[in-house]
């Protein structure tokens, strides 16, 4: 396969991996609460992210890349980005109209391809936006707002506080794919795969210590609770790990407009693991959304 199609099937795996990521959090955060859940990815992911550093650099037999000051700009205000973005949605939750601040999240695609080319000068094509706008268009339609009027729920609903947050959350998750990406291409020349790794695993350790130290000073119990529960919370770890380091290394190949939009077959994975363990039939409206959101991800393979 030539090297500029590998961020195809390395985003693919990491959206499945972001899955079964996804599915195990579920589990835990009856127990740890979204907060106690999201730190598990960090803490738990940190020592896999370590080894998989250990093993790039084995496998190419290269050592650490040079980190600029950039680098550390960049990686800094992704894994700060990711953490608020996480609250910001949080908060949209907890609004009276939570589901509208959900829909409005789903905005970051399009915020991502923005972002993308107003600070990395990413590029981007008609063939790229109409993917964009046709993916976030089908996520729309999946989750809506308001699954009898949904287009409608969002032209009206843009004022209220839950979409407000919405949008933050949003703009912070595009912020952090951006930013991620930014820090990849500031390693010194280093091969995607060994700028991945490294990206990821400063932004695990950064991460670990900026919500680890808040629920610390916050809730210490969480953190006491997030320490003992460590046999459910391995794999959790794992796939957070594995998830990202597929991110990171499309980043590190990829426009993030691009990998954030292909990304989307995570939903494609959702849905046919729900028809498939719960026999669940899809709406005209969800008909709709899916074959949108597959035509922005066959557009953005095109475009490879």
């Amino acid at each position: 396969m030539p090297i500029e199609w590998l961020w195809i099937p390395i985003t693919v795996f990491a959206a499945f991996a972001q899955t079964l990521r996804n599915a195990t959090q579920r589990k835990l955060v009856g127990e740890l609460g979204t907060l106690g859940a999201t730190l598990v990815r960090f803490v738990y992911g940190a020592p896999f992210a370590a080894l998989w550093l250990a093993l790039v650099c084995a496998f190419t037999g290269a050592g650490l890349p040079g980190a600029t000051r950039a680098f550390f700009a960049w990686v800094t205000l992704g894994a700060a980005s990711q953490i608020v973005a996480t609250a910001a949605l949080l908060r949209a939750m907890q609004a009276r109209s939570f589901a509208l601040g959900v829909a409005y999240s789903k905005t970051e695609i399009l915020l991502v391809a923005l972002f993308g080319l107003v600070f990395l000068g990413d590029a981007l094509s008609a063939l790229t936006m109409l993917a964009v706008l046709l993916g976030t268009l089908g996520v729309l339609l999946l989750a809506p707002a308001d699954p009898e009027r949904p287009l409608r729920a969002l032209l009206t609903g843009w004022s209220t506080e839950a979409a407000r947050w919405g949008l933050a959350s949003g703009a912070c998750f595009a912020l952090a794919a951006v930013a991620f990406r930014g820090a990849t291409l500031q390693t010194s020349g280093a091969a995607p795969l060994l700028a991945a790794a490294s990206t990821l695993l400063v932004a695990q350790l950064l991460q670990t210590l900026m919500l680890g130290g808040y629920l610390l000073a916050r809730e210490p119990k969480v953190v006491r609770a997030v320490l003992t529960l460590w046999r459910p919370s391995l794999f959790a770890g794992l796939m957070g790990a594995a998830a990202s380091a597929g991110w990171f290394t499309a980043f590190a190949l990829e426009t993030a407009a691009h990998v954030r939009t292909l990304g989307l077959v995570e939903l494609v994975f959702s849905y046919a693991l729900s028809l498939k363990l719960f026999r669940e039939r899809f709406t005209r409206r969800e008909l709709i959304g899916m074959g949108l959101l597959v035509a922005g991800l066959v557009l953005v393979t095109l475009r490879a």
